[in-house]
Parts: structure tokens; sequence; C-alpha cells
């Protein structure tokens, strides 16, 4: 199931519903739109402030009112999470070629290689194994400047090219991602949401609430946005 954590809420709200809006939020307008789903008050007022001090937001005060507005650093993230979720790579044409990437970060610094992995994840890498991620993808660029944003570029080396044995490509790939068990969880994903959106393509739109209809969307999509972190997004030569 979704995670429940203030502030992958907060990150779904800005994500899917605010990240093409204009300017800042009011607090009260952010405070309104989490209520429904669980947050109080003081629950938004905290995650927001935690969420400023990360580098995600922003915050600027106008009379008595506080407004919060997506930092770039933060912007970007939600657009490549809008990429993965509503314009993926699956299927695409390869080149045969693949993104080999290699660290060796300091135990004293496994914070960070923490960090790197789950950016690593984010791009569609798999573990081929200690310290070794691959993907078919060519994100070098992308890699570059996260190595760069996390401080570990010195750790990290990157290569790109054919893959010339010893396993055959299948084996390569059921190495690095479980894509059974992706399956699996996108079919116990499909089971949870089918019925509501059957129910509503019958009955229509107007039948349900707008509240109602905000918080089941807004339930769906936070859950959904899990998946871009599971799926690798193999081009079609690459999938079973």
């Amino acid at each position: 199931m979704a995670s429940t954590r203030p502030q992958d809420l907060v990150f779904t709200l800005f994500g899917d519903f605010l990240l093409h809006r204009p300017g800042p939020v009011w607090v009260g307008s952010l405070i309104a739109l989490l209520e429904p789903l669980g947050l109080s008050a003081t629950n938004v007022r905290t995650v927001l402030s935690r969420m400023a001090a990360k580098g995600w937001l922003e915050s600027e005060r106008e009379g008595r009112r506080s407004y919060y507005a997506l930092t770039v650093r933060g912007r970007r993230l939600l657009e490549e999470g809008e990429t993965r979720i509503y314009r993926p790579r699956a299927g695409e044409e390869w080149d045969g070629e693949w993104t080999l990437l290699a660290y060796s970060i300091p135990e004293e610094r496994r914070g960070l290689r923490d960090r790197l992995r789950v950016r690593l994840e984010w791009l569609g890498f798999g573990s081929l194994g200690n310290g070794l991620w691959l993907t078919p993808h060519d994100v070098t660029a992308r890699v570059f400047e996260i190595a760069e944003e996390l401080e570990v570029a010195e750790y990290v080396e990157l290569f790109r090219g054919p893959h010339v044995g010893v396993s055959d490509t299948g084996a390569l790939v059921s190495q690095c991602w479980d894509l059974d068990s992706l399956n699996e969880s996108y079919g116990r994903f499909i089971d949870r949401h089918l019925d509501a959106s059957m129910a509503l393509k019958e009955e229509g739109p107007a039948s349900v609430d707008p509240g109602v209809a905000y918080v089941r969307r807004f339930n769906l999509v936070h859950e959904f946005r899990e998946f871009p972190l599971k799926d690798p997004f193999l081009p079609a030569a690459l999938q079973p």
C-alpha cells in the first residue's frame, strides 16, 4: 500500500495537482486539501516547514499569511516523476547498449550511498551486485547531475556499451529486476481500484461528490506513484 508519511502526501499534492499552477500556495489552502487525507493543520504546517528546511519547498510571507512553492530542486524532482508516471519509456526501441554504474562510497558516508541507491532506482537502474547498477536507458547526463548534487562524484564510475557475455540477456534482466513481483503488484493495484472505476463509468461523474472524487483520485495517484520507483520501463526487446 502507498506510504502515509506526511511528506509523501505533500509531494503527491504538489506533483499531481499544483505542479503547473503558477505562484505560491497559501498554507490555508494546503491545509484544506490535506485534511481530507488525514493530516491535521498542525501536521501540515510541520511537514511544510521541514520540507522547506530540506530544500524541497520555499516559503514567503504576505502580512500574516504564509505561502509555499516548489524550489527549483523540488520542481525538477516532481517533473521527473510526472514524466515517469504519465510518459513512461517502456516499449521503446533499444540500441543494444547498457549503462553500467559502479560506486565505492565509504561506510562513513552510507547515508549518501542510500540516497544514491534510491535515485538510481528512480532512473530505472537495477542492482547487478554489490556497488554495481545497470539500466538499458542512456541516463548518463542525469547520473552526473545526481552524483554532483549528492557530492559523491569522486566515488562513481559510469560506462555505456553492449553486453558481451557470459549470461544471456534474459538472465541479466532477471538478475537485476524482479519482474514477476512487479507484475503481481500491478495486478493488485488494478484489483483494488477496478470496481470503483467501473462503477463511476456506469453512474457518471455527476454521481460522485467532488470531495469524495478528489480523495479517490488522490489516493489512486498516490499509490500509483510508487511504481516508477519499482518499474525499470524496459525496452520491448528486453521485456519477457
